[in-house]
């Protein structure tokens, strides 16, 4: 698990001045951050599984998962290029395009919030207020800029 939060965090670090570079299409950038945001969701829904009482509350594989989402949430920003609000089924609205302010403000709180997770997956309380502000994030996100 360390060695691959460790490639995690590396990945983290340089893809957004490699994932700018990358999208030679604009379906490579939908591609990436559907991809992205899919892997986030899957290690964001492990913890909310603990938090809501799906599954036992576990320390270790809370912390695990936190740190992964902390991590994660820094790789799809950089995949919103213009050019790519459209075409392959992206749930993306034009709204990313029109106020890129909002949404980079939006994207940022986010990742501020998801960075919060690993200093508070060692207790279940503060991880669920924890969880809870970072899902708030997600869904004034998913709100103001994705499609239903």
């Amino acid at each position: 698990m360390k060695r691959i939060l460790a490639v995690a965090a590396v990945l983290a670090a340089l893809s957004p001045l490699a994932a700018q570079a990358q999208f030679a299409k604009p379906e490579d950038a939908i591609k990436y951050r559907q991809s992205s945001f899919s892997v986030l969701g899957a290690h964001f829904g492990r913890i909310g599984a603990m938090v809501n009482g799906r599954i036992p509350y576990d320390a270790k594989i809370a912390g695990e998962n936190a740190a992964l989402v902390a991590t994660l949430a820094k790789l799809p920003g950089a995949a919103f290029p213009a050019g790519s609000e459209t075409g392959l089924n992206t749930r993306a609205k034009p709204e990313i395009w029109k106020d890129t302010a909002k949404f980079q403000a939006a994207y940022e709180k986010m990742v501020t919030e998801t960075a919060k997770l690993p200093a508070a997956a060692g207790d279940a309380g503060t991880l669920k207020t924890a969880f809870g502000a970072a899902a708030a994030t997600c869904k004034g996100c998913h709100d103001d800029f994705r499609r239903d």
